[in-house]
């Protein structure tokens, strides 16, 4: 558009009463300011006498916006029917330069494919980078139909759908597609900005792009999320076979046309690890899968052992320990596919095309087990160096999944030691309850089960107490103790009421029961478990149960009995509700929370022993570790048959001296009255030193209430073992840590809030939600 031609008529009388669209692009006039006025009220400079004289030569016109056009002008005289002069058309075009702009050249050599079309999609000017995609000069191009010049029809309605929008909308996009090129010989993934170009006077001309070859970047990605699939899709059972068919099922066709893994003859029995062999390696094929039905590829049948040469390229990756790559073409590629075909059964050789072989060792803990072996045929890419990487990455994790399934058949006899360091060594410091806890496992044949017990501090100076059950004996029942414990712990930390959370456990016990369920030697998985949450403000205690007997509880008047609830069904069932219950608790209560091993046996009345559990409590004891000897000892038989959990809490309450709560308008002025009565609150707690970062944290959170919340709000001063400093409102939406880029104006107080304080966090509550942070007390003068 540089070079422009315009026309415009110029009656006798020097009006202008005919404008084209030529000198509406070079001057900005539309037609409709520009015909009817006098043609010298569009020049900017007087017409020399010369040019007048000649009816060509320079003229300066005035663009719309003001600045200076040149051009060189024709004035052609129209005849009347007498042959008298009636007007003039003029035609105008910039004077031509010499050679490309800067601008010009930049364009034209840029490394990315850059490309002008006008309003419709028509080209209008293409880069050097822009035709050797396409395959055909500059020339062959301008003016076509964007559609007219592409094979792939698909790519052509989706790249021509968004120049459309950019005309249409006039605001700039950025496009991501996978397609080939009409020059290139492979599938490539671009990057493509698209944004709307304008003339001076504002209005829509046409729209440029420029788009980027983003194929490494996008086979990143690709790798990226097969790794992020792989932490959860290898390994969901504790089986060799199993773990080598899940990489196998995930790599191929995504990664491979087929894939085998191949293990040492040692993984699948008891032995202790040989050295691999110099020579010859023997090993046995437990998993293959191809892109074909029947996988015609393989050359073993699962569970048959081959003998692998040296020059091949899985006895070479188990030798050096590292991925091996053999192309179409060397020496040992062809050697090798020669042999394999000539020992594989008849249907199974390697059809035509096979191009490109990874084979990668499957190594954990320093021990070499086997070696996977991925083949490309109809995918025309060879495996690279970045191949090579993913594949041992993953198979680096496959190997540790194969290896703990190895590990597990030689490790039952550590069940109890695993019980043990699953269950809590030492309580947690907290000031909302005393604990005192027993552990006894069963003494039977059927080993020891999965009873465990845990005290999750919370916030706000709540805790929760947990006790649970899970159904079998053993080490899968153990394992999954330790799955469920690390789940309630991650749970709780969300701060979820009880119903809540054991209702999102029990669906973490329905896909483990599906996940394990294999056909071979597994847990029967199912639990019960009583989760409750103490609150030493309000002295309530909410609870509730999935299939677990309920707690007993000891007044200070020295009156026990069971807490009644609902019970939900146990963990695993599914389909049905958990319900809340919740009940106030004077100070010095004692909630007792056990396992159903101290209460019920084939033998015994499970009325009696739960009257002998409550009789028991009441006990003088001279503290709750000796009362918990002192139930153990009136409850249970000598010979116990199931595992026994037993967890003891004695309630403390929080005072109104320790606690201060404020309510907040929902104006930013009260942010720093709030703030001052804060501070105040802790000059009389003698807690000045705490003073500065409760402020920010004070002015931080109520700021965001205020901003981002919704009325009531509410500030609360906890002083406990730490200082806690709590801001409700009525909205559910919690935040989240960010980190702030350098020019933005604001997410950067709670990361402040997160460097000065202990810990901070939310949880919701019935009316909305609460943001919570803590920060320890200066120790004692």
């Amino acid at each position: 558009m540089e070079h422009v031609a315009a026309a415009a008529i110029v009656d006798a009388h020097g009006r202008v009463t005919g404008w084209s669209d030529g000198a509406r692009l070079l001057t900005g006039y539309p037609a409709e300011e520009a015909v009817g006025r006098t043609a010298a009220d569009l020049l900017a400079e007087e017409v020399p006498s010369e040019t007048l004289t000649a009816r060509t030569g320079r003229v300066v016109l005035r663009h719309r916006d003001g600045h200076p056009v040149p051009v060189t002008a024709t004035a052609s005289p129209m005849l009347g029917p007498d042959g008298e002069d009636t007007g003039f058309v003029i035609t105008a075009e910039p004077p031509r330069s010499p050679e490309p702009t800067l601008a010009a050249q930049a364009f034209q050599q840029a490394s990315m494919s850059m490309s002008v079309f006008d309003t419709e999609q028509r080209y209008l000017r293409l880069n050097d980078a822009a035709c050797q995609v396409m395959g055909v000069p500059e020339e062959v191009l301008i003016g076509r139909h964007f559609p007219e010049t592409v094979e792939d029809a698909v790519h052509s309605r989706g790249f021509l759908w968004h120049l459309r929008q950019v005309a249409e909308t006039g605001r700039p996009l950025r496009y991501e597609s996978y397609t080939g090129a009409p020059a290139l010989n492979r599938e490539h993934a671009w990057t493509t900005d698209m944004w709307p170009v304008r003339d001076s006077a504002g209005r829509l001309v046409g729209t440029a792009l420029a788009a980027f070859d983003s194929t490494e970047q996008y086979w990143a990605r690709q790798r990226l999320a097969l790794l992020n699939e792989a932490a959860a899709s290898i390994g969901t059972t504790l089986d060799v076979v199993r773990t080598a068919e899940e990489l196998v099922e995930m790599l191929v066709p995504q990664f491979a046309d087929f894939a085998s893994v191949d293990l040492l003859d040692w993984v699948l029995g008891s032995d202790e690890a040989p050295p691999v062999p110099d020579g010859p390696v023997v090993l046995r094929r437990v998993a293959h899968g191809s892109v074909t039905d029947g996988t015609p590829e393989a050359a073993i049948h699962l569970g048959e052992t081959d003998v692998y040469p040296t020059f091949c390229p899985p006895a070479r990756a188990l030798r050096e320990g590292r991925a091996v790559l053999s192309q179409a073409g060397e020496p040992d590629f062809v050697r090798w596919v020669a042999e394999r075909n000539a020992r594989a059964p008849e249907g199974s050789r390697y059809r035509r095309g096979v191009h490109s072989v990874l084979a990668v060792p499957l190594r954990a803990r320093g021990t070499t087990l086997g070696v996977a072996v991925f083949v490309r045929i109809a995918n025309v890419d060879d495996y690279g160096d970045e191949d090579a990487v993913f594949a041992g990455e993953l198979a680096s994790r496959a190997a540790v999944c194969v290896d703990n399934a190895r590990r597990f058949a030689r490790e039952r006899t550590t069940a109890l030691a695993l019980q043990n360091s699953l269950l809590p060594r030492g309580l947690p410091g907290q000031a909302a309850v005393e604990v005192a806890h027993r552990y006894l496992p069963s003494g039977s044949l059927a080993g020891i089960g999965g009873d465990w017990f845990d005290v999750i501090p919370l916030s706000g100076s709540r805790v929760a107490l947990v006790v649970g059950d899970v159904v079998g004996h053993g080490i899968p029942s153990s394992a999954t103790m330790g799955r469920l414990c690390t789940a309630v712990r991650t749970l709780a930390d969300v701060d979820l009421p009880p119903d809540e959370l054991l209702t999102h456990l029990d669906d973490l016990v329905t896909h483990l029961a599906a996940a394990d369920d294999d056909g071979g030697e597994s847990a029967e998985l199912g639990a019960t478990c009583l989760y409750c949450v103490y609150d030493p403000v309000t002295r309530r205690l909410t609870l509730a149960a999935a299939g677990h007997p309920p707690p007993a509880v000891v007044l200070p008047d020295g009156s026990a009995r069971l807490i009644p609830l609902t019970a939900g069904p146990p963990l695993g069932v599914g389909g049905l509700p958990f319900e809340a219950t919740e009940t106030e608790l004077p100070e010095g209560s004692v909630v007792a929370l056990y396992t159903d091993g101290l209460i019920e046996d084939r033998d015994r009345d499970v009325d009696h022993a739960i009257t002998e559990l409550c009789r028991s409590l009441t006990s003088p004891a001279d503290s709750l570790d000796a009362l918990c000897d002192t139930v153990l000892k009136a409850v249970l038989p000598e010979e116990p048959s199931d595992d026994v959990a037993l967890l003891l809490a004695r309630t403390s309450a929080l005072g109104a001296d320790r606690i201060a709560t404020w309510d907040v308008s929902p104006d930013p002025a009260e942010v720093a009255a709030t703030r001052q009565a804060a501070t105040e609150q802790l000059t009389a707690w003698g807690l000045d030193e705490a003073a500065f970062v409760t402020e920010l944290v004070v002015s931080e959170l109520v700021t965001n209430a205020i901003r981002y919340g919704a009325p009531p709000i509410q500030l609360r001063l906890i002083r406990e073992r730490t200082l806690i400093c709590e801001v409700s409102d009525a909205s559910s939406t919690s935040p989240h840590l960010r980190r702030a880029h350098a020019y933005d104006e604001g997410g950067r107080g709670l990361l402040l809030v997160a460097q000065l304080t202990q810990r901070w966090g939310s949880r919701q509550t019935g009316s909305g939600k609460t943001i919570w942070a803590e920060q320890p007390l200066p120790p004692p003068m």
